[in-house]
């Protein structure tokens, strides 16, 4: 429990650390604002074959879902950067202790998912209310309980994943160039910046398999739903489906595609295990 107050008050009184974990998500509402919205709306409305208000507020969710996801894991970046730090001094005391090492990874994890939890909490507040100024409805109850839930499985896992490779990480300037990329790589494997349908094959098989595209795909399908139903409505058969497909809001594997819940037990289980490869990882660990 020390660890994780320690984590968590260091992380919020460093602003410029706050600022930088959100650097990737001001980046992607720049770019939407920019371009990248309005190419995404032309495409969907030739993909349509007519124009409708709804579309802008449709395309608007889909980028800002995977904003949301991107939050949560480079907040838990910016907060695992004391774990980083920590190689220094404070982390061999850490390591000489009698704590079993597990404890100390969940301790730096726990911290961090918290930071994530809270930051991506953040972001989907500011989310709902840009989709609400254009035009945009409130999620119902048991909508908001699901981006919720969604949150808190997409940082646990992100953190996660995060974690394991700060193991690798040796000093804050390594630290540092990887947070640079770590937020426009995230972008364009979860499908962001362009349709993950639109990659080469190999390409698309990775973001399929990757565990934050699912947590993006969990955030479309619940900010687009009733927005790509309505549009949707009266088209051929098989149309909509393919469009899914394309954007991300669900995942082919063969004849199974993928739901909510597929999303939620892919991340638990990547979740586990990063965990575990995270622990094995520090019981490794030597000072030096």
């Amino acid at each position: 429990m020390m660890l994780l107050n320690r984590i968590v008050l260091m992380f919020f009184k460093d602003k410029a650390n706050v600022f930088f974990s959100l650097l990737s998500a001001l980046i992607i509402i720049l770019l939407y604002i920019l371009f990248l919205g309005n190419v995404m709306e032309q495409g969907f409305e030739s993909t349509l074959g007519f124009s409708d208000d709804r579309i802008r507020v449709a395309m608007a969710a889909m980028i800002m879902s995977g904003m949301v996801a991107i939050t949560t894991v480079s907040a838990c970046l910016g907060a695992l950067g004391i774990a980083v730090i920590d190689k220094k001094d404070t982390g061999k005391d850490f390591l000489t202790s009698p704590i079993p090492r597990w404890k100390i990874a969940f301790g730096y994890m726990s911290g961090a998912a918290v930071v994530g939890i809270i930051m991506g909490i953040i972001a989907l507040v500011l989310v709902l209310g840009y989709l609400l100024s254009l035009g945009g409805a409130m999620p119902s109850p048991a909508d908001f309980a699901l981006l919720l839930l969604t949150i808190v499985l997409a940082t646990l896992c992100g953190n996660a994943m995060m974690y394991v490779i700060c193991l690798f990480i040796k000093t804050e300037n390594a630290y540092s160039a990887f947070t640079a990329i770590v937020g426009v790589l995230l972008g364009f494997v979860m499908g962001v910046y362009m349709p993950i349908g639109t990659f080469p094959p190999a390409v698309q098989w990775f973001s399929r398999l990757f565990p934050m595209s699912h947590a993006a795909s969990m955030f479309r399908q619940i900010l687009t739903r009733d927005h790509l139903a309505a549009l949707f409505q009266g088209a051929p058969v098989g149309m909509a489906e393919d469009f899914e497909v394309t954007y991300g809001v669900v995942f082919q594997f063969g004849d199974y595609t993928t739901d909510f819940w597929f999303s939620a037990l892919y991340l638990l289980a990547w979740t586990a295990i990063f965990f575990i490869i995270g622990v094995l990882l520090l019981r490794k660990q030597k000072l030096k």
